[in-house]
């Protein structure tokens, strides 16, 4: 059973606690390259069923959604209450080719972009981290909803690629 986007969000909050959203995010890629330059290529790219992801995978995942979450907070900020669109994964990783991306590229992709979002996030004022948008299947989603919904995410897709590569066979 497929879960709700409200579901979703209660997963990936409840992943951050009372944690600082920000500095999950500060420490993600670099956590992300101590378990990639220790994989195999082989490793990388295994699935463990036919419809989960490999690791790489979830790393061109995670680097388009950087991307996409960079957008939204630029979006909410140029026009407090903008509407947000949601996307389909799966759809993204099939057109995108995640299975054939490599590895350490969308990882450092990923790097450079979560980079450039922190600095912006650091310099914004109290009044712009609660400025929202509408998620067109969650709701009112301030950035600062959408850093803790990062943070939850990172910690999802790092205890993923742990438990792929570490995993015998």
């Amino acid at each position: 059973m497929q879960e709700t986007p409200q579901e979703y969000s209660a997963r990936m909050l409840g992943n951050v606690g009372g944690k600082d959203p920000l500095k999950i995010q500060a420490v993600t890629a670099k956590k992300l390259h101590k378990l990639v330059k220790r994989a195999s290529p082989s490793k990388l790219r295994k699935k463990p069923a036919p419809e989960k992801w490999s690791a790489v995978e979830i790393l061109a995942h995670l680097a388009d959604v950087e991307i996409v979450v960079g957008w939204r907070v630029r979006s909410i900020l140029g026009a407090p209450g903008t509407p947000i669109q949601a996307f389909d994964q799966d759809t993204w990783a099939a057109v995108g080719k995640y299975s054939k991306r490599d590895a350490k590229r969308s990882l450092a992709d990923f790097a450079a972009v979560r980079e450039a979002n922190l600095r912006l996030y650091k310099s914004l004022s109290p009044e712009q981290r609660k400025q929202f948008g509408m998620h067109s299947e969650r709701g009112e989603e301030s950035v600062e909803h959408i850093w803790r919904m990062m943070a939850g995410h990172d910690l999802n897709h790092l205890r993923q690629i742990e438990s792929l590569l570490n995993a015998k066979r």
